[in-house]
Order: C-alpha cells, then structure tokens, then sequence
C-alpha cells in the first residue's frame, strides 16, 4: 500500500482505494482459478496489461502493481518519469474501463481514477498536480464530482501556494482562499 505523506483524509480514502483494487484482483484471481504469487498469476496480469481497454480499471491497476519495468525496475508504469515503458504503460493504463458507481455524476469514476493513479505514483507528477488530485480523493470517494467552477477555484488557490505548502496541506479548507461553500 502506498503511504501518502500529507496524511488526512487523503491518505485514508487512498488506503481505502488500494483496498478496493486488491479487493477486485483478488475476484478476478478466482474468476480465472489463479493463486496469488504464482506464475498464473504473473501470466494473467500480463494479459492484463496487453490490452488494458477490456478490463475495469482496478483489475488494470492490479496487474501493473504485479509486473516490474524491464528498463527501470520499478512497479510497470509506476517507475521516474521519462522511462519510456512506465511512461508507455502509465498512459495504456487510462484505457480501461471506468464505470460510475451508482448515484454517482458522471465522471466521478474517471476522476477517482486519475487521483489514485497520482497519489500512487506522486514522484512522477509536481507538487500541484498531486496537491490537488490528492486532496480530491476525499471527495470523489464519497461519490462528489465537484463542477468546473469548483474545480478551478481549486486549481487557482493551489497555484498561489508555494510547493512546500502544497505538500503540507490536507484537505481544500485548508487552503487560503478557498470558500468553504461550493462553487457553482
């Protein structure tokens, strides 16, 4: 599990997120009659990664977590920006399929998606990129998608903080700035 240093709610939903991915592999291992830590296992997750566009997101993140970057040696897709395999695998990883959990608007699967895959790979992304997807994941979580006015609200608060602050805050109220009601 991947250890998110602002702590807060961020840290919490992203450990709740990990849970539910090791969740669905763990389904998708018994669906297929493979053990985990086999080379049945290793050989599925690499039929994952083949063609990410047919399996739900979370089974994607899984198989990546499972197979290491010939080049780098890192977690594939996870490894320092500007490898070219984790880069390649980073962006195929977007193909999968993200389906909105129910009473959810639309999108809020997708959002989920690229803040997880922010925080569990930050030193591939600077420190407003992660500031802001990590501080969303709360949110999304829960099942709130804020709207573009909302969401750019965000972006300009966070643009004025320095980097420093930025890693330091953990949750939007925080921020100076930020209306604690929601923009519409």
């Amino acid at each position: 599990m991947t250890a998110l240093p602002r702590g807060g709610r961020p840290a919490e939903a992203l450990l709740a997120v990990e849970a539910s991915i090791e969740d669905r592999w763990r389904l998708f291992l018994a669906e297929y009659g493979a053990a985990a830590g086999t080379t049945e296992e290793t050989d599925l997750a690499e039929a994952v990664v083949a063609d990410t566009s047919v399996f739900e997101w979370r089974v994607v993140d899984a198989a990546y977590d499972r197979l290491t970057c010939d080049d780098c040696g890192g977690r594939l897709g996870s490894g320092p920006a500007g490898c070219e395999k984790c880069d390649q695998a980073d962006g195929f990883r977007f193909a999968a399929i993200e389906t909105d959990r129910p009473a959810t608007p639309p999108g809020t699967e997708h959002g989920l998606r690229v803040a997880t895959a922010v925080a569990r790979a930050r030193h591939r992304y600077g420190a407003r990129a992660r500031c802001g997807f990590e501080l969303g994941l709360p949110l999304l979580l829960d099942g709130e998608l804020p709207g573009t006015a909302q969401a750019q609200a965000y972006r300009a608060a966070i643009d004025r903080l320095t980097e420093e602050e930025c890693e330091r805050v953990t949750s939007f109220e925080e921020i100076p700035g930020i209306s604690s009601r929601r923009v519409r």
